[in-house]
């Protein structure tokens, strides 16, 4: 739990330095220092200060899986703009169903996002080992179904 505490009051206090820019002022640095404190005292209340609360332990994995996103993201980008051009007659939309295999609310958070962040689908509902989608053409509904995303998400999140 500490360690939790340490690394949110520090990445708060870093943002909160980062957006001000005041180091030195008389007033502002200890209503920030309070604020943090604040802040990371109710959090430790609410009992979200947890590994998925903070999930520091994410860090180096999200650095391989946002390269590979980035690039699924290109590629619905010029299926959706080829679309476009071809125009209405060439959309199929559908809504889709693909079986998940997150542990943890985080996980599915991460498909759920990458599915609604990908251009020509969004995320509509999702349930524990579920998620329900909207795709614009049958050839964005295989991209999600293909399930390289399920996996890559899996292996991101790591152990529950």
């Amino acid at each position: 739990m500490l360690k939790y505490a340490v690394s949110l009051s520090g990445i708060m206090a870093a943002i909160w330095l980062l957006l001000s820019g005041q180091l030195t002022h008389a007033i502002l640095v200890p209503l920030g220092v309070a604020s943090v404190a604040l802040t990371v005292y109710l959090a430790y209340r609410m009992r979200i200060l947890d590994r998925e609360g903070l999930p520091i332990h994410l860090l180096i994995p999200i650095l391989k899986y946002l390269p590979w996103l980035l690039m699924e993201v290109v590629k619905a980008n010029l299926v959706v703009a080829r679309h476009i051009v071809l125009g209405r007659k060439s959309l199929s939309p559908r809504i889709c169903r693909l079986d998940t295999t997150q542990e943890t609310d985080l996980g599915r958070v991460f498909l759920a996002n990458s599915i609604t962040l990908t251009p020509g689908t969004v995320t509509v509902y999702v349930r524990e080992k579920e998620v329900w989608f909207y795709a614009l053409t049958e050839e964005l509904e295989q991209g999600v179904l293909s399930g390289e995303m399920d996996r890559r998400v899996t292996r991101l999140e790591g152990e529950p």
